[in-house]
């Protein structure tokens, strides 16, 4: 709840009546009691949940779409001046045809000065050329074809940024889920490298954000070298200056939206150095904005790594059972994008889990079969096997023989084939389902205690949902009595 109540104390007199006079008038009358409530009663969210009498579920909903009717309303009174620009560059033509050359000039380089403000070079280069053609016969002409001509160059450079930022999350989901090989981890790095170059054509802010973007992600889960980092900007440093080119061009619908991206690679960056105290700053604000960064992020970032994080923050602070609670809330009206599978996988496989840790087994089982029916992970051995494992364990839970056996007899065959050698957390996890399932029922506690803690050794790296189950004394009183 931290990022909407944050918002709402910060709404201007005028823009809070403006919301909470339409949500009245759209007949969301408790949409406008939960405004209400936080921006002048600031109540806690459970006397809110008691005086509307909503569960939490019903309740992460409300919320939800109180935050998408205040984003909606200031993003739209945030792009009224850039689109009168952009209006303006529009009936550039008009101009030339019909107002005397010394007002065109002077209209255009007005909209030049705007232009420069809000840093639209492609709309700027339109602008140039207009200016080229009407000092064709004076000196200028030459000015106005270089910045033309830089313009050009620079969107292009900007355009090739965004191509290298997108293709870097799409090789960055394939090298999670292929167990971090080599050659994926060299295609990392070139197109880091790239990536720098272009940025360092230019003296750009716009360069400097999807460089950032990107150099941060890297230097958190691909190369992680502390003697290398030493030498490098530190992060903080980047996010703060990041942060800095956000607020000052606060009209930039872009930076708008990568507000959300920026969140979470702070998020993220606290983590990986265990500073939780500043991670819980930066939790709320991006668990609200979940199925946006799904939906509308991959091309900036890599969305599974926050479920990833968000199980083991969970673990850590002994929650589990909150996450099958809010889902439902989180992902209102979401649909993941089955082509994009690794991001994909890694949501089917949260909402599993999410039902594991509460104990529904059987819900538990048809999120990750739905998972297999919907996409071929054959390009991914590793987390093919991840997640049969993890289905596996599910049928051992709902008592399902005939399928358990089943599909541990097409794990093995599957582990014989990679290796053992490459897959030993895999092979400890199959262990303890056979010794579950097997009809030897002496010592099988001690057994399976026995191969928990070797499996507690190995360290999570990449897709391993098998290793974010806490295998408890519980867990494995019950998988004794299989």
């Amino acid at each position: 709840m931290a990022k909407l109540k944050n918002i709402i104390k910060q709404l201007s007199e005028d823009d809070y009546q403006a919301i909470y006079k339409s949500l009245l008038e759209s007949n969301a009358e408790k949409s406008a009691y939960l405004l209400h409530s936080m921006r002048i009663k600031h109540q806690s969210d459970a006397k809110i949940m008691e005086e509307l009498e909503v569960n939490t579920n019903a309740y992460y909903t409300l919320r939800s779409r109180l935050n998408q009717k205040i984003e909606e309303y200031l993003l739209q009174q945030m792009d009224n001046p850039r689109a009168d620009i952009l209006k303006k560059v529009s009936n550039i033509n008009e101009i030339l045809f019909t107002k005397k050359r010394a007002i065109a000039i002077a209209t255009l380089r007005k909209l030049e000065k705007e232009l420069l403000d809000y840093d639209l070079s492609n709309e700027l280069t339109v602008v140039y050329k207009s200016l080229k053609k009407l000092h064709i016969n004076a000196t200028d002409s030459f000015n106005y074809s270089q910045n033309y001509n830089k313009h050009v160059a620079y969107t292009l450079a900007v355009d090739k940024a965004e191509d290298l930022l997108a293709e870097y999350f799409k090789k960055y989901g394939a090298y999670t889920l292929a167990g971090r090989n080599e050659r994926s981890d060299l295609e990392l790095k070139l197109l880091r490298t790239e990536t720098n170059n272009v940025s360092a054509l230019y003296e750009s802010h716009r360069l400097y954000v999807y460089q950032s973007c990107l150099d941060i992600f890297h230097r958190l889960y691909v190369e992680k070298d502390e003697k290398l980092e030493m030498e490098l900007q530190p992060i903080e440093d980047i996010l703060a200056r990041v942060q800095q080119i956000f607020d000052f061009y606060l009209l930039d619908s872009n930076y708008y939206h990568l507000q959300n991206v920026i969140e979470f690679l702070k998020l993220e960056y606290y983590n990986h150095y265990k500073v939780y105290r500043k991670a819980e700053e930066f939790y709320e604000s991006v668990n609200e904005s979940v199925a946006s960064l799904f939906t509308n992020y991959s091309l900036y970032t890599f969305p599974g790594q926050f479920l990833i994080s968000k199980i083991v923050r969970n673990l850590r602070m002994d929650t589990l059972d909150q996450m099958y609670v809010e889902n439902d809330g989180l992902f209102l009206d979401f649909e993941s994008d089955v082509n994009d599978i690794p991001n994909h996988l890694i949501y089917c496989s949260y909402r599993s889990l999410s039902c594991y840790y509460v104990k529904k087994y059987e819900e538990a089982a048809k999120w990750m079969n739905q998972l297999l029916n919907s996409v071929s992970l054959k390009k991914y051995p590793y987390a093919h096997l991840e997640v049969k494992l993890v289905l596996a364990l599910h049928y051992c839970l709902i008592d399902d023989y005939d399928l358990f056996h089943q599909l541990i007899n097409s794990i093995q065959r599957q582990i014989r084939i990679l290796g053992k050698e490459k897959c030993e957390h895999l092979l400890v996890f199959s262990k303890i389902l056979k010794v579950s399932q097997s009809d030897a029922k002496k010592n099988k506690f001690e057994k399976i205690t026995e191969l928990a803690e070797k499996l507690k050794s190995y360290t999570y790296m990449s897709f391993m949902p098998t290793l974010l189950i806490p295998f408890d004394e519980e867990l494995i009183s019950i998988l004794a009595r299989g």
